[in-house]
């Protein structure tokens, strides 16, 4: 009977293996996407690490997974009902699923450089396409520039390119995030998914505040991630951001995001700058792959 009872503590007790059920390799990087009991996650395997993207739960796709992405919807609470969104680095597609269903009217333009990211995010991962919702194969950087030119702008724009590492270096410098500025709409709002526990932390914070001046910081304690809010002009008033929750919480609480908490993460960099002042700017010439040790 022990053995019995000391081969089934075994059983019960052993990890849950991930099973592979896509894996291929594009231009760009190895590509994975695991399965773990209902967790499907896309996962980029390059020389120095295994990162998750995007994850869902595939018996409730509409929760949330990641801590970064229930961030990432704190921009709510500084605008209103935005019509023209911008998506740089498609994963999953999470967040363009979720604007659509909060915002279905609205054009939402998700750029991603690997076309084989966007196959999987459509076979695997229920990424919904629209007449006013599209996927472009092309470089973030590039597609900025060229939105530009042709005088485009944005009510929200959303950084979240990782190569697998980190943020890739063209997308973390003054000139591009000048570049950014220039495609947003006068009341928009810039958020850009980063990390508080990386060493260019300091750097990004610098390289920011020198192209949009005061920023947002939405971070938890004891959480690495953080999300920018740049850009902005005017911020609410407490009253204006109390109603935004009221209002707000009904519609996201479908995806487990809670407004009120939300609320509660920002911190204001005016007056409260954690970087010295004296910190480089990252720059086209200047943004060196070293600092990514974290």
């Amino acid at each position: 009977m022990l053995k019995y009872l000391l081969l089934l503590a075994t059983v019960f007790s052993a990890p849950v293996v991930s099973k592979v059920i896509h894996q291929e390799r594009s231009l760009y990087r190895n590509i994975i996407v695991e399965q773990n009991d209902n967790l499907r996650c896309l996962k980029f395997n390059t020389k120095s690490s295994k990162s998750s993207q995007s994850c869902m739960y595939t018996d409730n796709p509409n929760k949330l997974v990641f801590n970064y992405t229930k961030l990432v919807f704190s921009s709510l609470l500084l605008i209103d009902n935005p019509k023209n969104v911008l998506i740089v680095g498609l994963g999953g597609g999470t967040l363009s699923n979720i604007i659509h269903q909060l915002y279905p009217a609205a054009q939402i333009d998700n750029v991603e450089i690997d076309p084989a990211v966007i196959k999987v995010a459509r076979d695997y991962f229920n990424f919904i396409e629209a007449d006013n919702i599209s996927a472009k194969v092309q470089d973030g950087r590039i597609f900025i520039k060229r939105a530009a030119l042709k005088k485009q702008t944005y009510d929200w724009i959303i950084l979240d390119a990782f190569n697998g590492d980190y943020i890739p270096e063209h997308l973390l410098t003054k000139e591009f995030f000048t570049e950014v500025k220039s495609i947003l709409a006068p009341k928009g709002i810039i958020a850009a998914n980063t990390f508080s526990s990386s060493k260019l932390y300091q750097h990004e914070s610098a390289t920011y505040h020198s192209v949009f001046g005061d920023f947002i910081n939405v971070s938890r304690e004891k959480r690495s991630n953080r999300i920018i809010l740049a850009g902005y002009t005017h911020l609410p008033s407490e009253s204006q951001i109390q109603q935004r929750i009221k209002t707000l919480n009904p519609q996201l609480a479908p995806y487990g995001v809670d407004m009120q908490s939300l609320s509660e993460y920002l911190q204001y960099t005016k007056n409260n700058q954690d970087w010295p002042s004296d910190t480089k700017v990252l720059t086209d010439q200047y943004s060196p792959a070293n600092l990514l040790n974290f």
